[in-house]
């Protein structure tokens, strides 16, 4: 099912719709390198996993990559189903949880695709939400949502 057309022109997949704040990048630049992956294969079955990321400056993505990429289960989700949700998240004593959760485009990419020597995932951000990433003593204030979006794209 295609979501409702906007009436505006279609974007391209690979231009971010959602672009991170400067607290989200100085928090996802810190020395955060494990994050949790969420895709679902053609039927809608969720399957979520911890890996190692990079954030791409040049096209304001996530990127994921690994050993022997392109055989393993999240990248054949996203050649199925391009939806996919990543998470980046701590908790600072005494409780101060702290989060990036991006909802966007997954891209499929191989070796020659990605400029590098493994397959990879780029998710293109439509959806960014955070939270906790300012330095109040207020839990009101640490657990504020801070959420960002734009209509998908046509098509």
């Amino acid at each position: 099912m295609n979501p409702p057309s906007s009436g505006r022109p279609a974007q391209p997949l690979d231009q971010p719709t959602a672009q991170f704040s400067p607290a989200e990048l100085t928090y996802l630049l810190g020395e955060r390198r494990l994050g949790r992956l969420a895709t679902s294969d053609a039927a809608g079955q969720p399957h979520v996993v911890p890996v190692g990321w990079s954030y791409n400056p040049e096209h304001g993505s996530i990127d994921i990559s690994g050993h022997d990429f392109a055989g393993n289960r999240k990248y054949r989700n996203t050649q199925t189903n391009p939806r996919a949700a990543f998470v980046v998240d701590d908790v600072l004593p005494p409780f101060h949880p702290r989060c990036v959760t991006i909802q966007g485009i997954a891209h499929a990419l191989t070796a020659g695709q990605s400029d590098g020597t493994e397959a990879m995932i780029r998710i293109t951000p439509t959806k960014i939400t955070s939270w906790g990433l300012n330095d109040s003593p207020s839990p009101q204030a640490n657990l504020a949502t801070d959420t960002r979006r734009q209509e998908a794209p046509d098509g």
